[in-house]
């Protein structure tokens, strides 16, 4: 997903500019320090390192932006672990056969036990999430549980229902957030269910938010008991309807994941720690489902299809606030 600003250095200027516009004077030095600190570390890092902040910044930008404002301590780990992501959600779409698909699967679930033998395979991505692993001790079962559902994913059909949406968003999204606390040194019970909350928000709005481009492709992915229940055809989809009953399936499918980041900020008193990492990317999901609503829950609507471009100065701020 390519950057609205153009590249990570126009993004920083971009933020630069804006910190001194918008905000105090105070926390101007502190946004621009980090975001100075962000640079040097990039000028100065490893090829690897490189790889991943790149290949995050283009196929995954809400998520590069979140792993900048994360503390210095846990930048790096964060873009390896969402490099590790990008690379397992883009077989789906990059291969013409399963199993190639599965072979990759496969050459991602030897790459973990390597890594935890501390023998990693030589790819860039592999050595990040290694000095991850050993810097922050992550769980294993986290990893090996995203490429599982990744990989049963390949099967290239619509989720039947609702709650299987749901189980594939927990077992991808929500365990990648796990991976993402534990970098920041949160071990809570309260912050895990949060993260779980937020997880299943994610993977709904992604599959709320991609309709368009897999309607282009001649695929819906949309749970088909709600499809079904307001007599909505994957046809419908696949040509564009802007129909009432379309927007009834997108109205259904949205105020579940708002129930889900509900149900994530009710534990914000409970997780003192979790706003050490504020997850700034319930800014993002916020801001799709504010814009679908406002274009009446059509998913097609010409409005959804370019990214607002005050999101990184907004989860800037939901960052230095530290507030979920």
């Amino acid at each position: 997903m390519a950057s609205m600003f153009g590249g990570s250095g126009s993004v920083y200027r971009a933020l630069h500019r804006a910190l001194h516009r918008r905000l105090a004077p105070g926390v101007c030095v502190q946004g621009a320090a980090r975001i100075q600190s962000v640079r040097a570390a990039t000028n100065d890092s490893q090829p690897e390192e490189k790889y991943c902040l790149e290949l995050v910044r283009s196929r995954d930008y809400d998520g590069f932006v979140s792993s900048l404002l994360l503390p210095e301590e846990a930048r790096r780990s964060s873009l390896a672990l969402r490099a590790f992501n990008v690379e397992l959600a883009q077989v789906k779409d990059s291969v013409s056969q399963k199993t190639i698909g599965l072979m990759r699967m496969q050459f991602w679930k030897t790459a973990i036990e390597e890594i935890y033998r501390d023998d990693p395979p030589s790819q860039p991505v592999s050595a990040e999430l290694w000095r991850a692993v050993r810097k922050h001790y992550l769980t294993k079962r986290w990893l090996l549980r995203i490429i599982t559902e990744r990989e049963k994913d390949l099967d290239d059909r619509a989720y039947r229902n609702l709650q299987e949406l749901e189980a594939y968003s927990e077992n991808t999204q929500s365990s990648l957030i796990y991976l993402l606390l534990e970098c920041l040194g949160i071990k809570d019970v309260h912050a895990d269910h949060a993260a779980s909350h937020i997880g299943k928000a994610q993977g709904i709005v992604t599959c709320l938010r991609a309709t368009p481009y897999h309607s282009s492709r001649r695929k819906v992915y949309l749970p088909m008991d709600i499809c079904m229940l307001h007599g909505a055809s994957q046809e419908d989809f696949i040509r564009g309807s802007r129909e009432q009953n379309v927007r009834d399936v997108a109205y259904d499918i949205a105020s579940q994941a708002h129930v889900h980041l509900e149900h994530a900020r009710s534990f914000s008193r409970n997780v003192p720690l979790f706003s050490r990492g504020a997850p700034v990317l319930q800014v993002v999901l916020e801001d799709y489902l504010q814009r679908v609503r406002r274009a009446d829950f059509d998913v097609f609507s010409p409005s959804l299809q370019n990214r607002n471009p005050l999101l990184p100065f907004q989860m800037y701020l939901r960052s230095w606030k530290k507030t979920y």
